[in-house]
């Protein structure tokens, strides 16, 4: 299982291997994380890149410092995503008319503005997959089925 794992890493981190040097940009971090099916807060991202570090910091993060820290958190499951009962609720309170779906911008308005907020970068990578192109809303019933679909599908077999 741990060979599987370490693979699955390699596999993400080497997507972000511009350079093909195993090394990446520090700033895509959270995207290789989530790409891995954890979903940390922003200080827990930060925890995270202080693990994987240079003592002197260079902007870049090597393969060899991220991998045993990443096959930890996926061997620990940490990070995981949000129970589906708890995200429906969190939907269902944004949606204050009950249509079973909000709109783009109210998406972007409480995704944004209120708690802990998406960067820009987060929102596009939620938009492209949460908005229904047809009605450029967010169904979100729909959205969490395929939330959870993808969460098992990143599970190692």
């Amino acid at each position: 299982m741990v060979a599987a794992i370490e693979k699955k890493i390699r596999e993400a981190f080497q997507m972000f291997d511009r350079e093909g040097n195993e090394t990446m940009d520090v700033r895509e971090i959270g995207a290789l994380v989530r790409s891995l099916g954890c979903f940390p807060t922003e200080a827990e991202l930060r925890k995270l890149l202080a693990e994987v570090e240079e003592e002197e910091p260079t902007g870049y993060i090597n393969l060899g410092k991220f991998l045993p820290v990443m096959t930890k958190v996926l061997l620990n499951r940490s990070f995981r995503p949000i129970p589906e009962d708890v995200l429906l609720h969190a939907f269902e309170a944004l949606d204050e008319n009950k249509n079973g779906y909000i709109t783009k911008e109210e998406l972007v308005k409480h995704m944004t503005e209120e708690g802990e907020p998406f960067t820009e970068e987060e929102m596009e990578e939620m938009l492209s997959s949460a908005i229904d192109p047809k009605t450029d809303a967010v169904h979100y019933r729909d959205y969490i089925l395929k939330l959870l679909v993808e969460d098992a599908d990143d599970l190692p077999q």
